[in-house]
């Protein structure tokens, strides 16, 4: 575990805090006025490799090769270049600092992080963090690399759990929930996609659309189906030939020889993609956050009725039926453009195209 401390004083700003992998949903801008809940789970922090936040340069500021030497191989409207490797943690979990009330951005809400770091160390004033709670935007803090610095704290350091572990614990990400927007009391009159899983989809999309090679792709009915196929059949031509993606990981049986696209779990703590034990032909990977391929691989079951016998003659229903989104599933546009500029595959030009007019499909 570590805590971080000022650059400036050696001041504590955090309680003690676990390393685990950035969700992939850190930077998604969700809806309208949406409500959405703290990022980070309580105690954990992760490392955000990229720059965030402003100052901003255009692509003509930028160009090709400065952009591919950050890992950007298609045009995109502006980037970051701010400082990378950003330690993102709950607001909860910060200590010994203060707002700077004239950073506050141009956030209509809360606070957005647009003017830069607005929080200051307590001790010395230096500016060591950015808070951030906007409307639309997931809650977090952002611990800027070079004034606040992570130092071990003495004790035991648990070892990552392994994916039988992960798997029997079990914890999966409800595909729908209770949306609120902000300053409203949340009701269960409103109900939407799962954020989470919205974002999912627009990252693992991205990554199999670069794993079609072009051909049409398909993946298994169901809750999958629903989650990529109308996706997939817009974006990709239609023809005789498919490439089949299925779903795989720990636990599963291992794929037939057809399957060439994995949809595999991401390991939460480490960021690291399940790959199978030494495959003939090696597959591509899709990666999808463990909660996600966990429902995808068991969904929760809801029964119309009763699991035996019948509701008697004259009795309506004594449970309401389950309370759905009005409109059906759509992946993440943004994550799902900001995971594609980022894969080398992008430089195609048919995947080029897919990415200049992919707006509305996705």
């Amino acid at each position: 575990m570590f805590v971080f401390v000022c650059a400036g004083c050696g001041a504590e700003l955090t309680v003690p805090l676990s390393e685990v992998a950035l969700p992939v949903h850190a930077r998604q801008v969700y809806g309208n006025g949406a409500q959405l809940p703290v990022l980070m789970q309580s105690g954990t922090f992760a490392v955000d490799p990229d720059p965030w936040g402003g100052p901003w340069r255009t692509w003509d500021e930028i160009g090709p090769g400065e952009a591919e030497a950050r890992g950007i191989y298609a045009p995109v409207h502006s980037l970051s270049d701010g400082t990378p490797g950003a330690s993102v943690i709950a607001p909860g979990d910060i200590r010994g600092t203060r707002l700077i009330p004239e950073k506050r951005g141009g956030a209509c809400c809360g606070l957005d992080g647009a003017d830069g770091p607005n929080m200051a160390c307590e001790a010395c004033d230096l500016p060591v963090a950015t808070r951030v709670d906007d409307c639309s935007l997931w809650q977090a803090v952002r611990l800027d690399a070079h004034a606040a610095h992570r130092v071990p704290v003495d004790g035991s350091h648990a070892a990552p759990l392994s994916w039988a572990e992960l798997v029997e614990a079990g914890e999966r990400t409800p595909l729908f929930e209770p949306m609120a927007r902000w300053g409203q009391v949340e009701s269960n009159d409103h109900w939407s996609w799962s954020p989470q899983w919205e974002a999912a989809a627009g990252h693992a999309l991205a990554h199999l659309l670069a794993a079609s090679q072009g051909q049409p792709v398909r993946v298994p009915d169901g809750l999958t189906a629903d989650m990529f196929q109308r996706s997939l059949d817009a974006l990709l031509p239609a023809g005789p030939t498919e490439r089949h993606a299925v779903l795989a990981g720990p636990g599963l049986p291992a794929p037939g020889a057809g399957a060439g696209i994995l949809l595999v779990p991401v390991h939460p703590q480490t960021g690291r993609t399940w790959t199978p034990a030494a495959p003939a032909a090696p597959p591509c990977l899709v990666p999808l956050p463990l909660g996600v391929w966990l429902w995808l691989v068991s969904p929760e079951p809801y029964l119309p009725v009763p699991a035996s016998g019948r509701i008697p003659r004259d009795v309506l229903r004594d449970d309401p039926l389950p309370l759905l989104p009005g409109s059906p599933f759509q992946a993440d546009r943004g994550t799902f453009q900001h995971t594609l500029v980022r894969l080398p595959a992008v430089r195609d030009p048919w995947l080029r195209t897919i990415l200049k007019n992919a707006g509305s499909a996705t």
